[in-house]
């Protein structure tokens, strides 16, 4: 099987790190520093709950079309390249190519079809904490790598198998899912209370959870997530929020979302596709999202990046 990695940083150097390490032929799409540092050095993952991995030497490049046509796309660039990477990957596509979005947010999958139509997309999402410590270097900073994907008619097939098999053998908790629609939903609802909630309070889950009212806030964010995936026919049960409640109370009291981050660095922020997503999609179902536009309103004046002028 062979994959290219659509972005390279957090999420795809560590998720093609692992391929790689495993034996499978993976090619890096990457750019700056970090793909400078992964021709010369190759790539390493550090993680203190699995190990260090290294990969003495990598196929990486700033130019898709140099790889040629891939088994599975794997894409996992910030929302707002989704668009440019798509065009950037075509030609890494053959009629049988399989792409498997891993980005946040639950627009992403739309965004593929819309440019490249139903056949090629795999739907799919991860659970991973990650990040770039240093060029050429992928820091894990929580245990859990787990990764679900499925097609999303809910039937099985060859590619989804295949690439079940290979993130297996790469060490990587990984699910075939008959509903994968309802998988993307269910770390969408749960991904949108942290980040809005963190990046926004400029604090750590700790604090949040501890405060009632910033605790009640967290539970808004969830229910209406729920409430407007639920009215868009996914099957997420109804007391969801709670459960996803009850999840972030099992977080480390130091831990932040990647959005914060994001905006800590001075970075762009993905706020329109987690709190402004579910604005957007409230609004289509009729669906009220009032703590959800809060959060989006408070991070407007940081969402290109920078400090406001």
């Amino acid at each position: 099987m062979k994959i290219a990695m659509m972005g390279s940083g957090g999420v795809g150097g560590f998720i093609g790190g692992r391929l790689a390490h495993a034996g499978y032929d993976v090619s890096f799409v990457a750019r700056g520093a970090h793909l400078a540092a992964m021709r010369e050095r190759g790539l390493v993952i550090e993680s203190q709950a699995h190990g260090d991995v290294r990969i003495p030497s990598v196929r990486a490049t700033d130019d898709p079309a140099s790889i040629g046509p891939v088994d599975v796309i794997i894409l996992s660039v910030k929302l707002w390249d989704t668009e440019s990477a798509i065009r950037q990957m075509k030609p890494m596509l053959n009629p049988g190519t399989g792409v498997l979005s891993l980005q946040n947010g639950v627009i992403k999958d739309e965004l593929l079809r819309r440019e490249l139509g139903e056949a090629p997309v795999i739907g799919g999402v991860c659970y991973v904490a990650t990040t770039i410590a240093r060029p050429g270097v992928i820091l894990q900073t929580g245990p859990m790598q787990r990764v679900v994907i499925g097609e999303y008619d809910g039937h099985p097939s060859e590619r989804a198998r295949l690439l079940h098999e290979a993130l297996l053998k790469a060490g990587i908790t990984a699910e075939l899912s008959g509903d994968v629609r309802r998988a993307i939903w269910e770390k969408y609802a749960f991904l949108v209370g942290i980040s809005a909630t963190t990046t926004a309070m400029r604090a750590t889950i700790g604090p949040i959870r501890k405060n009632p009212r910033t605790r009640a806030f967290l539970l808004e964010i969830f229910r209406e997530v729920v409430a407007v995936g639920r009215a868009q026919g996914i099957a997420l049960p109804a007391d969801y929020a709670d459960a996803c409640l009850a999840r972030a109370d099992g977080l480390p009291d130091d831990m932040v979302a990647s959005m914060a981050h994001d905006l800590q660095r001075g970075n762009r922020l993905e706020v329109e596709w987690l709190s402004g997503g579910v604005v957007q999609l409230g609004a289509v179902a009729g669906v009220p999202t009032p703590a959800n536009r809060a959060a989006w309103d408070i991070l407007a004046l940081y969402a290109e990046g920078g400090q406001p002028a």
